[in-house]
């Protein structure tokens, strides 16, 4: 019964990162850069490399590349057609860093947010408690300075030498 806890678990967390990322306007923005950024590099493909023999080909050779899938179906073999496959396989990586980067770590910025605001606080308390206390130290290092001075010259008139 406690594989099945867990696997009720997984799906609440599961339920609650899709709600997130639905609620993501940046992760909207990378689906749509995605998407340009394969109909562009596509349609040059298609334009630029002779294996490329028509639009569709090109799209999805630049998908396959940008995903990192790689199938092999469809490739550049002009020089410039790789060089631009290269570029996006870098855009490819960033992507997919970037979309990491909101997804999972994003969704909980706003938590962490409130969470430096409440040491930050915490540390604000910290540091005038501390001036309080190094104040209180001052002033009794100060009466303990007069307390001596007083009992030395006592000590003096009783004792003198």
């Amino acid at each position: 019964m406690h594989w099945l806890a867990e696997c009720h678990n997984a799906i609440q967390w599961g339920n609650g990162l899709r709600g997130d990322l639905f609620r993501s306007k940046h992760l909207e923005y990378l689906a749509l850069l995605a998407a340009w950024m394969t109909l562009a590099v596509g349609l040059i493909l298609f334009l630029i490399d002779p294996n490329i023999k028509s639009p569709f080909d090109g799209i999805w050779s630049a998908w396959v590349t940008m995903t990192h899938v790689g199938f092999g179906d469809v490739v550049p073999i002009s020089f410039f057609g790789r060089l631009l496959a290269a570029g996006l396989i870098l855009f490819g990586l960033v992507l997919f860093s970037l979309f990491t980067a909101v997804a999972l770590i994003g969704r909980n910025m706003q938590a962490l947010g409130m969470d430096v605001r409440q040491i930050e606080q915490e540390a604000g308390r910290i540091q005038t408690g501390k001036d309080r206390i190094l104040a209180e130290l001052a002033r009794l290092h100060e009466r303990m300075a007069a307390l001596e001075k007083q009992l030395s010259s006592r000590s003096a008139r009783v004792h003198p030498q």
